[in-house]
């Protein structure tokens, strides 16, 4: 697989295969960093069992008390293996982390294609707190797979194989005791650890999902959080699912410190054995031979006393690729899901966007618009406002028009144009570079002067002319260099900037105070308001629209019927000028947007 391309998933064969061989591809793992890591690996280990072999052949030599001179070749090569068994070690871990952290790199980049040229519809309905956990910590679990399990297993069965070659070319009942104590640690130990950790791992994984979720949803939301005084609520939600996550690794590292305990103690009987048996052996094999049976078990088994977290480490490795691949697979699952295409050709008759009997939805979420669906038709310079409470599916509404979810009835005509039409999400990122780079993200060729302009229009021109380089400051840390109302007006003129006929805003007073909301209220929605040109369709979603707005149509999208026929009951309709949602003082919960398609209350 070549390194810049996705990796798609095989139906139904990819499912089969153990998911850290998947990673071997996911990874780009290739064999001369591995060969690498593992001859630097086993040149450390065959040291340390050499060092141990001839350290004891020297003490017991030295005890037959012969010329010094008979033993400097000794001294100096338990020298030389000292220094290299060191050294090796120290290159080992340089090279294993240089593999660990370019195969990190890789995979992220796949992942990201993988979502990118995947299903549009799975994408933007990802949970920011799922998001980061799969690409962060999980790909860091299976990059640490390769430094604590694979590598050192692999430096581990060499190592053990010579130490009870050794061992049996002195004693074959030496040979033997030595092979099952190196099993025990070797297999049965991790063995025993790794389910220990599995344990842990299927007890915590919902908790741990809990926790990022609401950590996240604290990140995110604290000032709305803050002044609605419902921070303690999720705080004291996440720290619950954080005990929750340490009771269940506790029950795990029951086992674990089992299998841990296991490893000494196979260490111990190993050496009992050798000794017993070099009493057998005292009168026909010499003192040196008998110092090495009994002192080269204890340097063998420094190669397999890793290997308990090794096994720790592989099902957490194993467990966190299983993840990495749902996210993977999901893309192309719901691309499959979505079956034949549902939008017609281009819209005749100067239609920028027509929209026949829609009915729209978003994974397992109810299906929107009624039995009749949903009929708009879009000319250039139409306003539209879409309101409705939480939940209703307004940003789904947008997404569908885009063309970022498929209907799930009826159909979507756009212009032929695949830049016609353009959704402005409420959660836009800002990047880590200039103001001016921000606004022109939307469209590359946009002159100064429209930049300005687009500045001036939504109300950020006396806060840019007090930055030290104007539009060209940076944002250094992104998001953090605004305050919530700067970077909505921010993102305002990154959409008046926009070349794309149709304008789709989520949400453009969020974050602002009620006056400077109902003014951009006003000016996106009124054909003359002059934010946006006049020839271009603006659709607006909002939970408050003002009484004084003038847009050609409101769009009410009602609200859910008790019971269970709700989704059948469901109505879409077209209701007078002045309609407003009340539903941050609705409920007596607090709604926060929390990306595009979902919406966290906090009862």
């Amino acid at each position: 697989m070549s390194r810049g391309r996705a990796p798609r998933s095989q139906a139904g064969a990819g499912r089969l295969r153990d998911p850290l061989l998947r990673a071997i591809g996911l990874f780009g793992v290739r064999t001369g960093p591995v060969a690498r890591s593992l001859t630097f690996g086993l040149g450390g280990s065959v040291s340390a069992l050499g060092l141990a072999a001839l350290s004891a052949w020297l003490i017991t030599r030295a005890w037959e008390m012969p010329p010094v001179l008979s033993l400097m070749v000794a001294v100096t090569t338990v020298r030389a293996l000292g220094i290299s068994r060191g050294l090796l070690r120290y290159l080992e871990r340089l090279a294993t982390h240089d593999l660990a952290l370019d195969s990190m790199s890789t995979a992220r980049e796949r992942v990201y294609r993988a979502l990118a040229t995947g299903s549009a519809g799975y994408s933007v309905t990802l949970r920011r707190g799922e998001l980061l956990a799969r690409t962060g910590d999980d790909i860091d679990e299976v990059g640490n797979g390769l430094i604590s399990g694979l590598i050192p297993i692999g430096v581990s069965l060499v190592t053990s194989v010579a130490a009870v070659a050794i061992t049996g070319a002195v004693s074959w009942w030496a040979g033997l005791v030595t092979l099952v104590a190196m099993l025990c640690t070797g297999l049965i130990a991790p063995v025993l650890a790794a389910r220990g950790s599995a344990t842990a791992t299927s007890d915590g994984e919902a908790a741990h999902e809990r926790a990022i979720e609401a950590w996240t949803t604290a990140l995110w939301h604290a000032p709305e959080l803050a002044v609605a005084r419902r921070r303690e609520t999720v705080l004291a939600a996440a720290v619950a699912a954080e005990h929750d996550v340490g009771r269940a690794r506790d029950r795990g590292q029951r086992r674990i410190a089992v299998a841990a305990g296991s490893a000494p103690a196979a260490v111990g009987v190993s050496v009992l054995a050798a000794c017993l048996i070099g009493v057998g052996l005292a009168g026909s094999v010499s003192p040196m031979m008998l110092g090495v049976l009994i002192l080269l078990p204890l340097s063998a088994f420094e190669s397999t006393n890793p290997l308990v977290e090794a096994g720790v480490q592989l099902q957490r490795s194993r467990n966190a690729a299983r993840r990495v691949f749902e996210l993977i697979d999901g893309a192309d699952i719901d691309r499959a899901r979505e079956g034949p295409d549902r939008e017609s050709s281009a819209p005749t008759d100067g239609l920028l966007l027509r929209a026949d009997h829609l009915r729209w939805g978003v994974g397992s979420s109810p299906t929107f618009g009624g039995p009749n669906g949903l009929s708009l038709s879009l000319r250039p310079g139409d306003r539209v406002a879409v309101v409705g409470p939480s939940g209703c599916g307004k940003t789904t509404l947008l997404l569908t028009l885009a063309g970022l979810l498929s209907a799930r009835g009826g159909e979507v005509a756009r212009g032929a144009d695949a830049q016609a039409v353009r959704f402005l999400a409420e959660d836009a990122h800002v990047f880590a570079t200039s103001v001016r780079e921000n606004v022109l993200l939307a469209r590359g060729d946009a002159d100064d002067a429209l930049v300005r302009t687009a500045i001036e229009n939504v109300g950020l021109a006396p806060w840019v002319a007090e930055l030290p380089d104007g539009l060209d400051t940076p944002l250094d840390v992104g998001d953090s260099s605004l305050s919530g109302g700067q970077r909505r007006r921010l993102l305002l003129a990154r959409a008046v900037v926009d070349a794309a006929r149709v304008l789709l805003v989520d949400e453009p007073g969020e974050h602002l105070d009620r006056a400077d909301s109902d003014r951009v209220h006003r000016r996106l929605l009124d054909r003359d308001g002059g934010l946006v040109e006049p020839d271009k369709a603006v659709v607006v979603v909002t939970h408050r629209l003002p009484a004084d707005a003038r847009p050609d149509r409101v769009i009410d999208l009602g609200q859910f019927a008790v019971g269970e026929s709700a989704v059948g009951k469901f109505d879409c309709r077209t209701v007078g000028v002045g309609v407003a949602s009340g539903v941050h003082e609705e409920g007596g919960g607090l709604e926060l947007h929390d990306i595009r398609t979902r919406e966290v209350t906090i009862r």
